[in-house]
């Protein structure tokens, strides 16, 4: 009997309409054949004011399943790639049978939430090598969504009585169009190569764009907050129009009366799409910077925006192609119809969707909730679980005659020996029982002292997060002046020698015994060290379990304007104003990345001790002489000159954006002298030698960490001025 022929629907509701296309796989001709579609327009798009979706979403769903039999097809959705996770991961070495359960303690790791909260799903992505019986370098992707957004994608199909085979994000979609429909790549063939250069493609929705870069094998998804309604919306607001007429100016902008006018009032959000998408192309360069971009593909039905083609080409400086017709696709009913034609390019995630629906592509995952899935494998298999219930209790009861016959010959000590060998194993039963149980608590006391020593696993996320805010909160010598610059006192640049952290019990006990004035060496240097602290840190001291960090460094900016500024005052204004502030403040941004300080659970940050020292500065030369005053931790340096220890102002390793940054060394010009490449021939500049001034400082910080899940979205109102 031959096999049943299995076709697919991929559903895609988006901002503007549903659009669906039905799949079946032709095994001889090794194609995918498009059998039937639909484009079910919304008569306003989602996200206008006025629009209730819980109404126009049934109401598009209906009228598909009226122009379309779905029985006995699989049905695979989208889901929006904003509000899911896809994170990619490469593993540590393990053994090949434990690959499954890394894969959970990652996503316990990477989900921002409970698992129980989330439906989520792993997809091996390649690129690992398997030597004895261990995994290496091997890649997976990672994907999450929250389980009240699935459901509520599901719920019109729900009410609608249809079955959900797959639920899909929409980024997984594209790739599966991208390494189908343009790459080529086919289940049959094997694992995919990779390719020698990416692909950039670009999905332009209503309100969002989804970037996705892939050379067939490794993915890279963003999504970008700009989409079509945002250059509607530029018209509405400065050309004084509804947003209907906005729209159907938009796309109809080339004949309408004053183009200039209309592109005019366009070119801020070009401005802005365009460097959303240098960004984004910058960010995975830097973080991949082997890898070549050889196109960029358009697809969604805003990427027909007149201009917008053109527009890109132009400042991405890479060659913009629209995606205009399917290479991997046959079925001329519906690739020749004209509303197909009109709106091919918003059919890529629907196409990818159906691809995974008859199974031939590498992506395998699905958010489909397991309690469905397991309830349908259930109901599927309880035909042959009745059948086969059935023919036990068939053969019992023929068994049961037999037996009867048996049993009429029985007597007591025909079973004497076996009621005694049933009271000896039943000893032997509670015997291993109880040494059972014996062995369980043992092992619940091992695992519990495990935990205790691995516990501080489970938040190593958040000691990256606090080093990370140090080094984002100190100043940077940003230009190209300032990092060749030779004279230490003109750069703004700290060196930290130190940074630790004490874990105290009792934060409140800890902040009773700190001194209110600080001497050094004997020396009165007394000042209030809470005056550069907040008012409101100042009133409230902090309380439970936390850590103190204790940060130690020294610098040579001199600000000074005259011979008579009081030394050690300029010192700690200076570290003040370009550190402590720093680490006192709700968030800071660093290269358009905001990085969370007391978000964090880092309060109390203060001067806690600054003093002077005059050392020698010889630039020609690393020196010779040690100094050996200061703040302790701060003692036996080399002098200044040459070079210098790493620090995370600007030198050694440090951490920025996304990802860990190498660095430089903490001296900007590192060696006996400063060199300069005239034409052919090195000049060398050579400076006096002269004393100069170290500032040496403590600067500490209460730290209590903070979960995601905890952390205000908002600064709390500031409190009444300090006590004094």
């Amino acid at each position: 009997m031959a096999e049943k022929i299995q076709t697919a629907w991929g559903i895609d509701i988006g901002q503007a309409g549903l659009k669906a296309i039905k799949l079946r796989y032709a095994e001889a001709a090794k194609q995918a054949v498009a059998v039937a579609f639909d484009y079910v327009p919304h008569p306003k798009i989602l996200s206008q004011p006025d629009a209730i979706p819980e109404e126009l979403i049934p109401a598009a769903l209906e009228t598909f399943l009226s122009r379309n039999t779905v029985k006995g097809d699989k049905l695979v959705i989208a889901v929006p790639g904003q509000t899911s996770l896809a994170k990619f991961i490469k593993l540590p070495p393990v053994e090949s049978s434990k690959v499954a359960e890394i894969v959970k303690y990652e996503a316990r790791q990477q989900i921002p939430f409970d698992l129980d909260d989330v439906i989520w799903d792993y997809q091996p992505l390649g690129g690992g090598v398997e030597e004895s019986g261990f995994m290496l370098e091997a890649e997976v992707g990672l994907f999450a969504m929250k389980r009240e957004q699935v459901l509520a994608q599901m719920q019109p199909f729900i009410d609608a009585s249809q079955e959900i085979e797959i639920v899909q994000t929409a980024p997984l979609a594209l790739y599966n169009f991208l390494s189908y429909d343009v790459f080529g790549h086919r289940t049959d063939h094997g694992d995919p190569a990779e390719n020698g250069s990416h692909s950039i493609l670009i999905d332009m929705g209503a309100d969002n764009t989804t970037l996705l870069v892939s050379n067939g094998r490794s993915i890279w998804i963003r999504n970008v907050p700009i989409g079509g309604n945002h250059f509607t919306r530029a018209l509405t607001k400065e050309m004084k129009l509804t947003f209907a007429k906005a729209e159907h100016l938009k796309c109809n902008a080339t004949r309408s009366p004053d183009p200039r006018a209309v592109f005019q009032a366009l070119r801020p959000v070009f401005n802005d799409y365009v460097s959303e998408i240098q960004r984004s192309i910058g960010y995975f360069s830097s973080v991949n910077r082997e890898a070549s971009i050889s196109k960029v593909l358009g697809v969604g039905n805003g990427f027909k925006l007149a201009g917008l083609q053109k527009f890109l080409q132009q400042n991405l400086q890479y060659e913009v192609e629209r995606v205009e017709s399917y290479n991997g696709l046959v079925g001329d009913s519906v690739l020749n119809s004209s509303l197909f034609q009109d709106n091919v390019m918003s059919f890529a995630v629907p196409y990818g969707l159906a691809l995974q629906g008859i199974d031939v592509t590498r992506i395998k995952t699905s958010l489909l909730p397991p309690e469905i899935a397991m309830e349908r494998t259930i109901r599927r298999k309880k035909p042959w679980a009745i059948a086969g219930a059935a023919g036990l209790l068939a053969a019992f009861s023929l068994s049961a005659v037999g037996n009867a016959n048996v049993l009429n010959s029985v007597s007591e000590t025909k079973f004497e020996k076996g009621h005694a060998a049933v009271k000896t194993l039943s000893g032997k039963v509670s015997q291993n029982t109880s040494a059972y149980e014996g062995e369980v608590t043992a092992h619940k006391k091992i695992k519990e002292d495990g935990l205790g020593l691995t516990g501080l696993l489970e938040r190593r996320e958040f000691w990256t997060e606090v080093y990370k805010a140090i080094n984002e909160a100190q100043p940077r010598d940003l230009s190209e002046e300032q990092n060749d610059e030779t004279d230490p006192t003109v750069k703004n640049r700290l060196k930290l020698t130190s940074i630790t952290a004490e874990k105290v019990s009792d934060l409140k006990a800890w902040w009773k015994e700190l001194p209110t004035e600080k001497t050094t060496a004997g020396v009165d240097v007394g000042f209030n060290i809470g005056k550069f602290m907040l008012e409101r840190d100042q009133e409230t001291g902090p309380t439970g379990e936390g850590y103190v960090f204790t940060l130690v460094g020294y610098h040579y900016r001199d600000d000074r304007e005259s011979d008579t500024t009081d030394l050690t005052n300029s010192d700690r204004e200076f570290i003040n104003n370009q550190f402590v502030k720093n680490l006192q403040k709700w968030e800071i941004e660093r290269d358009g990345v905001k990085v969370p300080v007391r978000k964090l659970g880092i309060t109390h940050a203060l001067l806690y001790e600054a003093v002077d020292n005059e050392v020698p500065f010889d630039p020609n030369s690393a020196g010779s002489s040690s100094r050996n005053s200061g703040p302790p931790g701060m003692r036996g340096r080399a002098p200044v000159g040459g070079g210098g220890g790493a620090s995370l102002g600007g030198g050694g390793a440090s951490l920025g954006g996304d990802d860990i940054n190498p660095g430089g060394l903490s001296g900007s010009n590192a060696g006996s002298s400063i060199g300069r490449l005239d034409g052919d021939e090195i000049n060398i500049d050579r400076v006096e030698a002269r004393t100069v001034t170290e500032w040496q400082f403590v600067v500490k910080f209460v730290w209590v960490p903070t979960p995601m899940a905890d952390r205000l979205d908002e600064e709390p109102p500031a409190t009444s001025k300090a006590k004094k």
